[in-house]
């Protein structure tokens, strides 16, 4: 397991944008809402820079 502090810094030399939510270790079963949400955000920047 990577400790939450390694992965915000991970994230952030990344530029990655982020969305933090509570849920266990496997946050697509345990919030699959917030998971799709942020599919659907992703998509849809993705799209629109396409255009």
């Amino acid at each position: 397991m990577i400790p939450p502090a390694a992965q915000r810094a991970m994230s952030k030399r990344a530029g990655a944008t982020v969305k933090e939510v509570a849920g266990s270790h496997a946050v697509y079963v345990s919030n699959p809402a917030a998971v799709a949400e942020l599919i659907r955000t992703a998509a849809k920047r993705v799209e629109s820079a396409g255009q």
